[in-house]
């Protein structure tokens, strides 16, 4: 039967609400004393503390008489305590903890360890004061029934051994130590007493180490229970590095021999490792008359004889055969290659290469372990490249290559991309031989795959095109088969995936392209698809990587038509989109043009359209683009950008007067402040060719005048000759012409240093004063305090030949426009006092 569902619309009338909440109230009242059943008032009263409580004194009382949970707390709390005020926390709190770790639980005894280790490292107080306080409470705790305990007080008491003195460790740790390794002490005493051994072999002497520390090592690498061998067989490394290669070589390696041939397997696998790890400090002798035949015993038993070693041996062969390498026959190096080769195809075939039909009956364990087995070899690639000789990998690991690159599991296949780097530089000129397997990952199903190869892709690429013996621009692609094809599969996999971190990663690695691919592939396989990818894709982080590649991309192409072609649809379907998402990101791709291109290549093609964005009717782009403007000023250059300059200044003016959105009018005032302290850089050659043009041009206007005055003077002598009489008045006359010339000349300097194009001349006070509060120094030259609005169509860009005509006063104050007012008025004034001598001169004549 199917539950009958009734759909019918709420009534919210006034006598079925009062209903609805009638309802609600007797939730509540049914809910009630479950809340308070979870706190009584006795427990309440327990748990309140008074809060005039100092932070020491709170301390003690809830160590005194509060709960588990607050005593907790305290322990917690006891390195910030120890910040405070130190010497009251030792004095008061240090031995109230004391007093509750004999009967606390196991989280206050956790919380514990790590609190005196954060004191430790925390250097809190001196090491002196810390093992006189800290030190027994530790000691104390290191037999903990609970083995979780036991561990984390041991783990501070090693970080303890690495501070203290020589004289503290010998007298606090060192002589206790002698009774508890003895058998008659309990299991886990033994076991602590292994690890305090092995960290205590570096602190002291060799002669120290070999009178009391040694006769405790072969005591606990005799002892009864394989845990205690175990463990003590993995300290003789750090025995070994402490006492030296003599002493390592007359008692270490006696004692490790007897271990790879103890009963249990952990101790067996113990001792093979830790020979593999000290192979550096024996002699050729040792290696080759008691390490190579314990080893050879190890690899030539039947796989299933002692499977639990299979998995450290394949971990570390390679190190093994390349540590073994010099004492190694022809027959002995051909034996362990194939054991390599069979270890890399364990649990896929049989040793005659047919499937294993029992491979279904393995249990799941076995299985796991097999995986690992090809994995560690995967991993140990590389170094098995080293022991055949990079020339003969194609005849000796080639098809073991093959098979671990198309591996059924993700995890072997996983290594082998990590590995495929280290692959590629050792083959060098015979990388060639790996093309087909690395089109193979770039194609595989698992995106984990994919991420491992992309890591080094860049260098993976550049030695399969360079590093090969098919290497030379001209043949770019035919060192690389399919790899286009496999490149733009990867690509369209992690973009359909969710693991956008991996498609990310992917389009920066992409960038690489240019010095792989031929420029025209990059255009039409490549460099349209990154303008998509910013177009359409939803993640920000993934469309910021597709712009910056898509930049390299443009930086690297030499054909103006594609260049121009893409400039155009960046600048209208992104910085003209409809979307604003899309004009954000044009300004996101702006800056990486600012990045990888060069000054005037920004100023060319994008100054203006990133300017345009004033009039954006979104605050978000409007204020992306005031934290972009200082970068945006840093591309310019004086003079030859003059007029680009004064497009950002009434760009910034008009957003100091109209911007509506109080943020992006806090940007606005905090950017021009930033602006104002920038210097722009000036381009000297430009500057030294006005420098010459202008001064050819005032030599000029100097000679004309020389010229005028000298003609001048030989009339006004003429005149003196012929005029025998004075003329009442002339005196005036005379220094009226003066004035007259020198108003003129005053007149066109005025003029001619404030001349403005038509488009602009309109200029209007800014009716909002209030929204110029913070404009109160200049921006590179703008003039202390102009508050001008432009109307819409100043803004617009405008054609280079119009652009140029351009020529703005560098300070734009009002101050100036009312003393070329006071210019003119003083003019006219001059020019009626001269018409008034003129008529005087009639008159008189």
């Amino acid at each position: 039967m199917h539950p009958i569902i009734f759909f019918s619309k709420m009534d919210f009338s006034q006598s079925n609400l009062f209903g609805y909440i009638e309802d609600l109230q007797e939730l509540t009242i049914i809910e009630r004393p479950v809340r308070r059943s979870l706190k009584t008032p006795e427990e309440i009263e327990r748990l309140t503390v008074d809060e005039e409580l100092s932070d020491i004194e709170r301390a003690v009382y809830l160590l005194s008489s509060g709960q588990d949970i607050q005593g907790t707390s305290v322990v917690a709390n006891l390195p910030a305590l120890m910040r405070q005020n130190p010497a009251e926390t030792l004095r008061r709190v240090l031995p109230k903890i004391r007093e509750v770790l004999h009967v606390a639980g196991v989280e206050m005894q956790l919380t514990a360890a790590v609190s005196f280790l954060t004191v430790l490292q925390e250097e809190s107080v001196s090491i002196h004061t810390y093992s006189h306080s800290f030190l027994h409470i530790i000691l104390q705790n290191l037999e903990h029934r609970d083995a979780g305990v036991s561990n984390a007080w041991l783990e501070t008491l090693l970080a303890v051994i690495e501070a203290l003195p020589k004289e503290t460790i010998r007298h606090e740790i060192l002589n206790p130590l002698v009774s508890k390794a003895q058998l008659s002490q309990t299991l886990q005493s033994r076991l602590v007493s292994c690890k305090i051994v092995g960290k205590l072999a570096n602190k002291f002497e060799a002669h120290i180490i070999k009178r009391e520390i040694l006769p405790l090592v072969k005591s606990l690498c005799q002892d009864v229970e394989y845990e205690v061998r175990t463990c003590m067989c993995r300290q003789l490394e750090h025995i070994a590095k402490g006492v030296g290669t003599e002493l390592t070589k007359t008692v270490v390696l006696p004692e490790l021999v007897e271990l790879a041939r103890d009963e249990g397997s952990s101790v067996r696998l113990a001792a093979f490792e830790t020979l593999v790890n000290l192979l550096d400090m024996f002699d050729a002798d040792d290696r080759s008359q008691t390490v190579l035949p314990l080893v050879k015993s190890f690899c030539e038993k039947p796989f299933k004889a002692d499977e639990s070693i299979l998995v450290s041996l394949s971990f570390h062969l390679g190190k093994l055969c390349n540590g073994l390498y010099g004492i190694f026959t022809p027959e002995q190096h051909l034996r362990f290659l194939d054991f390599y080769k069979k270890l890399s195809t364990l649990g896929l075939q049989q040793e005659n290469g047919h499937n294993d039909n029992q491979l279904q009956l393995q249990t799941l364990e076995q299985e796991k372990k097999y995986i690992s087995v090809r994995k560690n070899c995967a991993y140990n690639f590389p170094a098995m490249i080293v022991f055949v000789d990079p020339k003969n990998f194609h005849l000796e690991l080639y098809s073991i290559f093959f098979c671990l690159c198309h591996d059924p599991e993700v995890p072997v296949r996983y290594t082998m991309a990590i590995s495929f780097y280290e692959v590629a530089k050792l083959l060098n000129s015979g990388v060639y031989t790996i093309h087909k397997e690395l089109v193979t990952l770039l194609q595989d199903e698992s995106l984990e795959v994919l991420d491992a190869l992309v890591g080094h892709l860049p260098e993976i690429l550049e030695l399969m095109t360079n590093g090969g013996e098919n290497s030379g621009s001209e043949s770019k692609l035919l060192s690389i088969p399919d790899l286009i094809p496999a490149l733009t599969t990867a690509e369209q996999r992690a973009a359909t995936s969710l693991k956008w971190r991996t498609h990310e990663k992917l389009l920066q690695k992409y960038a690489c392209l240019p010095h792989i691919i031929p420029s025209d592939q990059i255009y039409y396989r490549f460099l349209h698809r990154m303008l998509t990818i910013i177009l359409t894709n939803n993640v920000l982080p993934v469309q910021k990587a597709a712009a910056r590649t898509l930049c390299v991309y443009l930086r690297y192409n030499r054909k103006q038509e594609q260049r121009h072609e893409v400039i155009q649809k960046l600048i209208e379907q992104l910085g003209q989109g409809k979307s604003y998402w899309n004009r954000l990101r044009f300004l996101d791709t702006c800056e990486f043009i600012m990045e990888l291109f060069s000054k005037s290549f920004f100023c060319k093609y994008f100054f203006l359209p990133v300017l345009e964005l004033t009039h954006d009717p979104v605050a978000n782009v409007r204020m992306k683009l005031c934290y972009l403007l200082p970068k945006v000023k840093s591309t310019l250059k004086i003079p030859t950008d003059k007029h680009l300059l004064q497009q950002l200044e009434l760009c910034i003016r008009k957003l100091l007067c109209q911007e509506k959105d109080k943020d992006v009018l806090t940007i606005v005032k905090r950017t021009v402040l930033e602006l104002d302290r920038m210097e722009i850089s000036v381009d000297a050659e430009q500057l030294e060719k006005e420098k010459q043009q202008n001064e050819g041009r005032s030599t000029n206007i100097n000679d004309k005048m020389f010229e005028k005055k000298r003609r001048d003077s030989k009339t006004s002598s003429v005149l003196a000759k012929s005029i025998t009489l004075s003329v009442p008045g002339s005196s005036s006359s005379t220094s009226a012409g003066k004035e007259d010339k020198k108003s003129k000349l005053v007149r066109s300097q005025s003029f001619s240093t404030q001349a403005l194009h038509p488009k602009y001349s309109n200029i209007d006070k800014c009716p909002n004063k209030s929204s110029a509060t913070g404009y109160t120094s200049s921006v590179s030259g703008m003039g202390k305090s102009c508050m001008l609005s432009f109307s819409d169509d100043s803004f617009r860009t405008h054609s280079t030949g119009n652009s140029g005509n351009v020529a703005f006063p560098s300070s734009c104050s009002s101050r100036n426009l009312f003393n070329s007012a006071d210019q003119k008025n003083n003019g006219n004034k001059e020019s009626q006092s001269r018409k008034m001598s003129i008529k005087n001169r009639k008159s008189n004549s």
